[in-house]
């Protein structure tokens, strides 16, 4: 018996840096057992070229993504998620939609690359490590064996896995060791 796959839906204000970040990492992290999507709270309306970028420079797919509303997944029609997890500050902070299904709610807050300023090399730079934040997260977040917790416990470990540091590692019990 196969286990069953998981919707995940990652937030942020402008679905155009982080929440693709997030988006593409599970889409192939996850293969199989997650779907991925992103949205925002007020999105952009297009994907910002560095993300693609550093999505393809590590060989993730880089097509099939827009910047889109988070009201496209309150709809009765929408896919119903299973987690929804906020990449920022701002977004986790705002009045999110009544999610369909219940979702477990968790908040990674990361850096927001398209803010700094500088050169292109810096600029690149700070979306390299958004990257490597989320991919290490991500990797945390797909060997959990959510099939055999509870809703309350992987709250827990999934809170936790948003205070991880790009080398650390969830414990037994939950929490980040770095």
């Amino acid at each position: 018996m196969s286990e069953r796959t998981y919707n995940v839906l990652f937030l942020c204000t402008g679905n155009s840096a982080r929440s693709i970040l997030a988006e593409g990492i599970l889409r192939k992290e996850g293969k199989g057992r997650f779907q991925a999507y992103s949205a925002g709270s007020q999105p952009k309306g297009s994907v910002n070229p560095l993300a693609l970028k550093v999505l393809g420079a590590h060989g993730y797919p880089t097509d099939g993504y827009r910047s889109k509303s988070w009201d496209e997944y309150a709809e009765p029609h929408a896919p119903v998620m299973d987690f929804v997890i906020t990449v920022c500050d701002s977004a986790a902070g705002e009045a999110c939609p009544l999610w369909p299904g219940h979702p477990s709610i968790a908040h990674w807050n990361i850096d927001d690359p398209a803010a700094v300023e500088g050169s292109d090399l810096d600029r690149e730079q700070a979306f390299e490590r958004a990257f490597q934040v989320l991919t290490s997260r991500i990797s945390t977040f797909v060997h959990l064996p959510l099939a055999s917790l509870d809703q309350f416990t992987t709250g827990i470990r999934l809170r936790a896995i948003g205070h991880m540091e790009v080398t650390g590692t969830v414990s037994e019990g939950g929490t980040p060791r770095g």
